[in-house]
């Protein structure tokens, strides 16, 4: 368990990060997302130690992380949102660099490396220079120099920033199969459907403070206090719109092509209400289903209309 405790930061009168708690379960892929500015870098290179807080603490199972470069430096793999200058290096080279700086024995690293560059699909480019890599490449072989030392936390500031579609389906893939290995990550994003899909719990970060955080559908919930729902038919679509208009429980009813699309207060109880009308008024109901939330709106929402750049 990662846990954030009141953690601030501050640059002479202006404070980056404001009291910021969350906590993170081992084996869950976390995302971490907030408008430019909203302190998301700066937690995450207080986490790798990169930078000192000025005030808080971070805990990885109860050990203050922060104060023990050792243990910081063992359990935890950065990946920066910049992928630096290494023009005179092959990607094996690149690779063997950073498993020295582990201390990684010299007769281990080609397997380890070769494991590695597989998983990221560039087994290929062992031998091509890191500068003639595409971006979406080095962005791959960036995220296989954070695993060279099998680390448990994964800390990804914006691993799919500027990459094209196909290789961000490429790094989401990769970033699946990590969670499926059990690896803790916290991910920034501003891509905010793609988190949604990818991360098992969510935090919204706006003046370096926790707006909210959770699942996507518990945050959903919370912020619209109430489900939505899309209900489709094989015809009579206005008799189905009259009995759902006609029922106390149901708001924001929109109707469509042979579906309705609308709001739902109440739990299960209300659900199966309505669905007992449909079929008692003879509606020929072929789907009902609460619809996914929305990560942007949520977004949107809770940031004041800020969307990042």
């Amino acid at each position: 368990m990662i846990e954030v405790c009141h953690l601030v930061k501050r640059y002479g009168k202006f404070t980056a990060v404001d009291d910021l708690s969350f906590q993170i379960p081992d084996g869950c892929v976390f995302g971490f997302v907030g408008p430019n500015g909203a302190g998301k870098t700066t937690t995450m290179r207080i986490m790798a130690g990169l930078l000192r807080q000025d005030g808080g603490e971070i805990l990885y199972d109860g050990r203050e992380m922060t104060t023990d470069s050792r243990f910081l430096k063992e359990t935890v793999g950065y990946m920066p949102d910049f992928f630096g200058v290494y023009d005179n290096l092959k990607v094996k080279e690149y690779m063997d660099f950073f498993a020295g700086t582990y201390a990684i024995p010299y007769r281990d690293r080609p397997a380890l490396i070769g494991d590695l560059l597989e998983l990221v699909d560039l087994t290929q480019k062992e031998d091509a220079y890191v500068d003639s890599l595409s971006r979406g490449m080095k962005q791959r072989l960036c995220l296989a120099r954070s695993l060279i030392h099998d680390p448990k936390l994964l800390i990804l500031d914006e691993p799919a920033s500027g990459l094209d579609p196909r290789a961000r389906v490429e790094m989401k893939e990769i970033l699946k199969a990590l969670g499926d290995m059990g690896k803790t990550i916290l991910i920034s994003s501003h891509i905010l459907p793609e988190l949604a899909e990818m991360c098992g719990r969510i935090g919204i970060i706006d003046h370096g403070k926790m707006v909210t955080q959770g699942t996507v559908a518990e945050i959903l919930h919370r912020m619209t206090k109430k489900r939505i729902f899309r209900l489709k038919v094989l015809d009579q679509t206005e008799q189905a719109a009259k009995v759902a208009s006609e029922f106390s429980l149901v708001t924001d009813l929109v109707e469509g092509e042979k579906e309705l699309r609308f709001g739902l207060d109440g739990e299960a109880a209300a659900q199966a209400q309505l669905l007992r009308a449909m079929i008692e008024q003879n509606v020929p109901v072929t789907e009902f289903r609460e619809m996914e939330g929305n990560l942007e709106e949520i977004f949107m929402a809770v940031t004041g209309g800020e969307e990042e750049a």
